[in-house]
């Protein structure tokens, strides 16, 4: 069993940024993919980025490409969510999730095992 904690939510200007970080607990957190989602208010979830075991391979929609850098630190068992020039159409719920398989540019939530309780983004115009 995996468990996941995100953090570093918030509300922001736009423009502004953000540094989300999901800690998973468990020894295997280096084998897994790890992704971000996010939900906004009356919306489907919808993928943000995924990122290999390595750190290698990265995967982004098309709305957060070259705002947004997901990374992670295997020795923390972290991974991160770095959020730059924020819109306010970025405002949701943010979920990091773990897939214990190997990297397929994993982009459907239902491909994921595990999932954190989410954090907030807030941006104000």
């Amino acid at each position: 069993q995996v468990q996941l904690v995100e953090s570093g939510g918030g509300l922001v200007q736009a423009g502004g940024s953000l540094r989300l970080s999901c800690a998973a607990s468990g020894r295997t957190f280096s084998s897994y993919t790890m992704g971000w989602f996010r939900q906004a208010p009356g919306k489907e979830r919808e993928f943000v980025a995924v990122i290999s075991w390595s750190g290698s391979m990265t995967l982004y929609t098309g709305s957060v490409k070259g705002r947004f850098t997901i990374s992670r630190d295997n020795a923390k068992n972290t991974v991160y969510l770095q959020m730059n020039s924020l819109k306010p159409e970025d405002t949701a719920v943010y979920y990091c999730a773990a897939d214990r398989a190997r990297w397929s540019a994993q982009v459907n939530g239902y491909e994921y095992d595990y999932w954190g309780q989410g954090t907030q983004v807030t941006v104000s115009s």
